[in-house]
């Protein structure tokens, strides 16, 4: 499978560097003894991979390659938000149950050999908590797990508040995958943001301090005062300044100042494949909580590949700056400059 790497590289005009060619080695040995278990069905699950490093190095391109390249029918790749948001509405069903937990995991999961986790991070403890339970389903059932991250294990929940309570689970991980750094010294995702735009997220735009002629001019039409919605997720009135067709409009104060949650950026997320969000402050100034679900919004909406507008009060190095922001607040930045106009 190495070659396969070798040449999705050239195919896409570069090079793999030293990390990636190591990690993709590693991949390869994956595939190798992912193909000869399902030829032989005996012993246990190969050890799966957990790859890690900075924005930009090439982990989700890799695992990407080596998931589609891989020639097993049983294997299921899910964004962390997607899989989470699947699993608590199966859990709920089963929650009386006293293997509620490997039922859910069983249920969502079926026969499936090889889960690729993209985006691997934890921030929220009850679904830190919850998370140690369902790797040791998955890893009881044999299931093989990929992941990719940008942090090691051991940053995993980061906030000091909470990080003891994960300390178990991110043994168990340390314990059950081979753990991959691809570090290397370029940062791809900048150097694609000349080659011009690749999905609807990157058509979205970042428009500094816009005021109504310059909206106009981006294709934006400011919403009126009897546009405004109130929107029913989950059983919670959500205010938006405006909803047109599969476009919606919210403001960073309404959406981010709320407890909102990752599940409810999903849900909206699903109606409407165009976003506006107006008034990003510089985030230093704002709740530390408000400024985690920002960030959390931004993975949701690049993972969806939904085209986001972001109105902002500074330029985006600016409204991004800070010692108080969330510890991965270089993976929305990294982001959010593959939006144009930043």
């Amino acid at each position: 499978m190495l070659d396969t790497f070798e040449q999705a590289a050239r195919e896409a005009g570069f090079a793999l560097d030293d990390a990636q060619r190591a990690a993709a080695a590693r991949l390869s040995r994956l595939g190798a003894e992912l193909a000869g278990r399902r030829r032989f069905f005996a012993g246990p699950p190969p050890r799966g991979l957990y790859v890690w490093g900075p924005v930009g190095r090439g982990k989700s391109w890799l695992t990407e390659v080596f998931y589609e390249a891989l020639p097993l029918p049983r294997k299921h790749r899910v964004h962390f938000h997607e899989f989470f948001r699947e699993f608590h509405a199966v859990y709920a069903r089963h929650r009386r149950e006293r293997n509620a937990c490997d039922l859910a995991v069983a249920e969502l999961l079926g026969d499936c050999r090889l889960l690729f986790f993209d985006e691997f991070h934890v921030h929220d403890p009850g679904d830190a908590m919850m998370m140690g339970r369902v790797l040791t389903s998955l890893f009881d059932q044999k299931i093989t797990l990929l992941a990719t991250s940008n942090y090691p294990p051991g940053g995993l929940l980061p906030n000091p508040v909470h990080h003891h309570m994960f300390e178990p689970t991110i043994k168990l991980l340390e314990a059950s995958l081979d753990v991959v750094e691809v570090a290397g010294p370029r940062d791809y995702r900048t150097e694609r943001t000349a080659q011009g735009p690749r999905s609807r997220f990157e058509t979205g735009q970042y428009l500094c301090s816009p005021d109504p002629q310059h909206l106009r001019a981006a294709g934006l039409e400011p919403p009126t005062a009897d546009e405004r919605r109130q929107l029913d997720i989950g059983g919670r009135a959500l205010t938006a300044r405006a909803v047109r067709d599969g476009l919606v409009w919210f403001d960073f104060h309404e959406l981010c100042g709320e407890r909102t949650s990752t599940i409810d950026f999903l849900t909206i997320a699903d109606r409407y494949d165009t976003w506006v969000l107006a008034g990003l402050p510089r985030l230093a100034t704002a709740d530390r909580d408000a400024a985690q679900r920002f960030a959390n919004l931004v993975d949701v909406l690049h993972d969806r590949d939904t085209r986001l507008h972001l109105l902002a009060e500074a330029p985006l190095a600016e409204a991004l700056h800070g010692d108080t922001l969330p510890t991965d607040i270089n993976r929305t930045l990294s982001r959010l400059r593959l939006l144009n106009g930043t």
